[in-house]
């Protein structure tokens, strides 16, 4: 299980993953489509992103059941690296893109890696051709104080290394795992449930 946390260690997402290879420092991590999450919104019930950009790292947020829309991801989370990388396929199982996802790394907890989103993220498109996402939600986090200006500065600094790399098409972007396909018999993974009563009030 991937674990986002806050700067004050209060849980904002947990996703289950099905671990496909784990030797304590590289977590390989499966996520279908519709599995159920730990989510958040905003505490009126809105989307965080509905919210207007100046106010969605300061208005009260709430935990609450969700579920991984969309597309399914394939996680490469490492441990002491500040990003994990996501190989995304469609409903149809075809590889879309990959998301370098720029994280702060907090080490592991009882049931998996902790992290802290770091708003900044990179897209990575077949090919090779890449663009960075979220930057204005990045520099609003700053500024709320969610992250430090030294921590976004390390956050960019990491997309950058990740960039050369799609640039080069060198490993993860030289075509491992596009090709995956999950074992249809493969449950979709679940949260504990002891952690529902703690996460959902």
């Amino acid at each position: 299980m991937l674990s986002f946390v806050r700067s004050d260690a209060s849980v904002s997402q947990r996703h289950p993953l099905r671990v496909l290879a784990d030797d304590g420092t590289e977590l390989l991590g499966w996520l279908p489509a519709g599995t159920e999450i730990v989510g958040t919104r905003l505490a009126d019930g809105r989307q965080i992103r509905e919210a207007p950009l100046g106010q969605r790292f300061v208005l009260p947020r709430m935990r609450v059941r969700d579920r991984w829309r969309d597309c399914s991801t394939l996680r490469l989370i490492r441990e002491d690296e500040w990003s994990s990388v996501w190989w995304f396929f469609d409903g149809s199982g075809s590889f879309l893109a990959w998301y370098v996802n720029l994280e702060i790394p907090l080490g592991r907890g009882r049931y998996g890696p902790r992290r802290i989103d770091g708003a900044l993220d990179v897209v990575v498109e077949p090919g090779g051709r890449w663009s960075w996402k979220d930057e204005d939600e990045a520099a609003e986090a700053v500024r709320a104080g969610r992250l430090s200006g030294q921590q976004l500065a390390k956050l960019r600094a990491e997309g950058e290394r990740l960039i050369d790399r799609a640039e080069a098409g060198t490993f993860p972007f030289d075509g491992t795992w596009t090709q995956f396909r999950p074992d249809p018999r493969w449950p979709v993974p679940q949260l504990p449930v002891e952690l529902w009563a703690q996460d959902i009030a």
